[in-house]
């Protein structure tokens, strides 16, 4: 658990990883996309918000396929909400932590998930459900979802220098999923 101010350490330190790896080593230059992956990061510290999404009765949800079953008894800004999950959990998991992904399918429901494939199109159908027009978030959903394999090795390179930071002692904390 992080205690308080911590968050806002990991937030910064989630920031700047990111921004170096996308800038720096991809040469992606999109601060909206950037920042939400940031924080996509930054969310996804506590396990809590990681296997997040719940039924109506209160299972938790920690296989895709049940994500994607639910998604279909939603309906609107619901539907976009779980979407959007399917969409981050995904791109965490064949980001940051690849060597996992068979993991979490293996012998269960998501045994033949393709976790990239799933995640795009998750994201293609949360920014396709209307929302504010303010709202900026579809078009990044949008651009999640073209650029998947992208920012999946972009989260990798943010991970393999959080681990090189580590090594020399300054990382910001342990991560719970290494």
């Amino acid at each position: 658990m992080l205690r308080d101010g911590s968050l806002g350490n990991v937030r910064r330190f989630f920031a700047g990883m990111t921004e170096y790896a996308f800038f720096c080593r991809l040469g992606v230059t999109d601060p909206p996309l950037i920042d939400y992956i940031s924080e996509l990061l930054t969310r996804f510290v506590y396990q809590d918000q990681v296997f997040r999404l719940r039924t109506p009765t209160g299972k938790r949800l920690d296989q895709v396929v049940d994500m994607l079953t639910e998604a279909q008894l939603r309906q609107g800004l619901a539907r976009r909400d779980v979407h959007r999950h399917i969409g981050d959990f995904t791109l965490f998991w064949t980001g940051v932590y690849p060597e996992a992904v068979e993991h979490l399918r293996g012998g269960r429901k998501d045994s033949l998930v393709d976790y990239r494939a799933q995640g795009k199109r998750a994201y293609q159908i949360a920014s396709s459900i209307p929302t504010d027009p303010d709202d900026i978030a579809g078009t990044i959903l949008e651009r999640l979802s073209v650029q998947f394999e992208l920012c999946a090795y972009g989260l990798g390179e943010v991970r393999r220098e959080w681990e090189r930071r580590d090594d020399g002692g300054d990382a910001p904390l342990p991560l719970w999923g290494s």
